[in-house]
């Protein structure tokens, strides 16, 4: 889901909760909704994700949230990528 549909759901009061995990050396949001949890997206459809987890904290507070879950069980902060 975009970030545009995800200020409408938070707006809404949708939004129960928001999880910031870490995945390699890179991090994505995760928000759990009564229908189960959505992942971010950019508006082509991948996974939105973040560098640093100031910059990801910084995307969850302009979405209207206050506070975050942040899950860093599987980040490596020196892992390389793959080229894509």
């Amino acid at each position: 889901m975009d970030e545009r549909m995800l200020k409408a759901m938070v707006a809404a009061g949708a939004i129960k909760d928001i999880n910031i995990i870490a995945s390699g050396a890179r991090f994505h949001i995760e928000a759990k909704t009564p229908n189960g949890p959505i992942t971010a997206e950019t508006r082509k459809g991948k996974v939105r994700t973040w560098v640093t987890l100031d910059a990801a904290a910084r995307w969850v507070r302009n979405l209207g949230v206050g506070a975050a879950h942040v899950n860093l069980a599987h980040w490596q902060p020196s892992q390389r990528e793959l080229p894509i």
